[in-house]
């Protein structure tokens, strides 16, 4: 053990995220979204290990937040490029989730994210606001900013979704595509 640092503890609890995962089949993905938020659905496991908090949520847009802790720390002592890329992530997705009808999903093909600032705890809360530019049939893309409270960009992001139903079978394919013998992922 290093004789300099002082032993950290933390503990955090999660639900249950399958009433999640069935109701995709019912609500859309902004329902499904307002159902987290309003707590009458449970907040995915992976948002409740790095305290990601949704704030906002409408058609197209999510806002989600995340006060910075030692234990979000790397060994430079800054936020973990891991963490800000799992908050936009959630962000991104969630904006195009919001955008999504009932049935459907969706999973990040790509992830492209760039630093600007180092983050810290004395950063103070900071904020993942994302938009949906294009929400297709097979993929979507979105842009997101993750910002410092007083509104200075420390990085941004874009990603890359694939839509596909929710019971896993493939998407239809399109009149053009069977003429063509195109695949429907392509």
């Amino acid at each position: 053990m290093n004789p300099h640092s002082t032993p950290q503890h933390r503990a955090h609890t999660w639900q249950d995220p399958r009433p999640t995962a069935e109701a995709i089949g019912q609500l859309s993905g902004l329902e499904v979204l307002q159902g987290i938020g309003k707590g009458t659905l449970p907040t995915p496991p992976a948002m409740d290990t790095l305290a990601i908090e949704p704030v906002e949520v409408e058609a197209g847009r999510t806002a989600f937040e995340l006060a910075p802790a030692g234990w979000h720390y790397n060994a430079l002592g800054t936020v973990h490029g891991g963490v800000l890329a799992t908050l936009a992530d959630n962000a991104l997705g969630a904006a195009v989730y919001t955008r999504l009808p009932a049935g459907t999903g969706y999973t990040t093909q790509g992830l492209t994210i760039t630093f600007l600032r180092p983050v810290t705890v004395d950063t103070g809360r900071i904020r993942c606001e994302a938009t949906a530019v294009h929400v297709g049939r097979r993929t979507a893309y979105a842009t997101a900013a993750i910002t410092d409270p007083t509104g200075k960009l420390l990085a941004h992001a874009t990603t890359t979704c694939l839509i596909f139903p929710a019971d896993g079978r493939p998407p239809a394919r399109t009149r053009e595509e069977a003429a063509q013998g195109a695949s429907p992922t392509a």
